[in-house]
């Protein structure tokens, strides 16, 4: 049985690391992320992560851990922005603003897919020109949904969340121990 993050996050890989997992292999799977036309941002998140640990390849007793997240400001989705001008408009909708990050976890053994969302809201501070620009001037927007890292220098703009710190920052620990536990993966191991 082999172990596969079905992510190029770093982060994720980070967070796992916090479980005591190191994958056998990191194979970030390549497929079309864009929402279909009048979908919410859970559904999105959740086919978007389903369709993640489909994509890789792996045998029949690997296990195959991928997951989504997606900022959501009411129905609308933000994505990982193009360019630094859609990074400063997600950032100003965002401003002064509460808002939900979903990330679904899709875990694969075989044909069986297990499967948790987790929402947690997050608000930001009232952001000015100045702000908004240093925070872009960093480059740490570049790849994160939403354009901001709770975990970066943009968690000083974040003045409360509810939820899951670490599903807010790409991988909600507690799901995904109990996926692993569910899947057969020997996450606790007694020491001999």
């Amino acid at each position: 049985m082999a172990f596969i993050l079905g992510s190029g996050s770093p982060r994720r890989l980070d967070l796992l690391a916090q479980l005591g997992v190191r994958p056998d292999s990191v194979q970030p799977p390549d497929i079309d992320e864009t929402p279909h036309k009048g979908e919410l941002p859970r559904p999105y998140c959740a086919r978007i992560a389903r369709e993640k640990a489909r994509a890789v390849p792996s045998g029949p007793d690997d296990i195959v851990l991928c997951a989504d997240t997606t900022v959501a400001l009411g129905r609308r989705i933000l994505g990982k922005p193009a360019d630094a001008a859609a990074a400063a408009e997600f950032l100003f909708a965002l401003s002064g603003r509460r808002h939900r990050v979903i990330t679904s976890v899709a875990l694969r053994k075989g044909d069986a897919i297990w499967q948790r969302d987790v929402i947690s809201q997050v608000k930001l501070k009232r952001l000015s020109d100045v702000e908004v620009n240093a925070y872009l001037a960093t480059g740490d927007w570049q790849g994160k949904a939403g354009a901001y890292g709770i975990q970066g220098p943009a968690g000083a703009f974040v003045p409360w969340i509810s939820g899951s710190f670490t599903a807010i920052v790409g991988l909600p620990l507690a799901e995904t121990a109990g996926l692993l536990q569910a899947a057969g993966y020997p996450l606790y191991r007694e020491a001999s």
